[in-house]
Parts: C-alpha cells; structure tokens; sequence
C-alpha cells in the first residue's frame, strides 16, 4: 500500500463548479481515465446538502479507480464523508485542528503560495504534501501570488514531503515545473474547461512519463 506522500505524483485534478456543473461525475471520470492520480473536490458556492451528495459520488468513482479523493479547504466536510483529506488554505482550520477530525491516515495537503517557510512549517507539523503558486497568470485566481520557478527547486531541497505545483498550468508549460522538481501539477480550467478532458489529462500525464525518461537518460 502507497503512504500518503507516494499518492502525491502526477496529474492532481481539482473540480470547479463553474466548469463542471451536473457533469461532475462523467468529467471527473474522464479525467481520472486519462491519468489524473488525485481528484480534490472544489466548490464554493453549492449549498452543503448537495456538496455532501457530490462527494460521495465522487468518492465511489474514486475508490473505483484506486484514486484519493481530497475535500478543499472544508474539514468538516471531508470528516463527514470519510473522503480521503482535506486541502488547507491560509484561512482554513489549522493542520493539528484537521488531523485531529480526520485522523492519521488522512492525507493533508497545504497551501504556501511563495511562501517556502510556510512549507517548511506545514511539513514539521505533519503535512502529507505542500503546493505553490501561481506559477502563471490564472483564470480561477487572477489575483493570487506568483510565484518563481527556483522556489520549486528550493522546496526540494528542503523538504522530504511531495511538492505540488498550481496556477495556469498547461500541457505547454507543466514541464518546466516538473523538472525543477513538482511532484504533481495541480490543473482547473487547463482539465475541466476543455472540450476534451479525457485528451488533456492524457496530455498532463504523459509529461511525468517523459520526465522519468528524461531522468534515466542523463
């Protein structure tokens, strides 16, 4: 059986209820058809009845398939579905509040924007994984941070825990970030605003392919 921190490699796929709607479920599986390793569950704006619905839909696709399914930001949420775990942003519950609710072997990913020393904090107090960005300019937050390309090679350096790249990431530009070191592309609009997403998660994950390939080579 995989650890937390191995489940964390690959194409990381995050739903967005403006591009999913009631298509949730097939797209969702199209993309883990072609090749996304985690789903997060992303929605802002459903009422919690119908986003409590959505996630044990996805959930039983996700363990169909063998994939972690993490709940955004919401603890409580992924707690009362037994999703897999939860991602943390800047203004959610604490990583001891959310491995407290969840438990030990749930898996807790962090937000650290351009932050390097918050990774290096998440990590010390029991993050699964941690994410960076915006590497690029983003449609889903046009007004978040950017972030350097070296901070990926810095985090590596660093840390011991997988390290997730996020932010107007394409097929186009992901290779750059994983060769200076993502473990995992985080993608919305580039996955779930195709109009084929079982070809543009195929696309993502051909790159980690490549990238062992590159590795083997040198």
């Amino acid at each position: 059986m995989k650890t937390n921190s191995e489940v964390i490699k690959g194409l990381y796929a995050i739903t967005d209820e403006g591009l999913t709607q009631e298509e949730l479920p097939g797209k969702t599986r199209l993309a883990i058809h072609g090749g996304a390793a985690i789903i997060q569950y992303r929605n802002k704006t459903t009422d919690q009845h119908q986003r409590i619905q959505q996630v044990h839909t996805l959930l039983s696709l996700c363990k169909q398939h063998h994939v972690p399914l993490i709940i955004n930001d919401d603890t409580m949420l992924a707690k009362t579905t037994a999703a897999n775990g939860v991602h943390l942003g800047r203004d959610d519950a604490s990583i001891q509040q959310a491995r407290a609710a969840l438990g030990s072997q749930a898996i807790i990913g962090v937000s650290c924007y351009n932050d390097l020393q918050r990774a290096i904090t998440a990590q010390r107090l029991g993050a699964d994984y941690v994410a960076f960005g915006s590497f690029f300019p983003s449609s889903t937050k046009p007004d978040t941070v950017c972030a350097p390309i070296d901070l990926l090679r810095r985090a590596k350096r660093k840390l011991s825990i997988p390290v997730v790249a996020i932010g107007g990431i394409t097929p186009d530009n992901a290779a750059m970030l994983i060769d200076a070191g993502a473990d995992a592309v985080a993608v919305i609009h580039g996955l779930f605003g195709q109009n084929d997403v079982l070809a543009a998660a195929a696309d993502y994950a051909k790159l980690f392919s490549e990238q062992r390939y590159r590795v083997a080579v040198k």
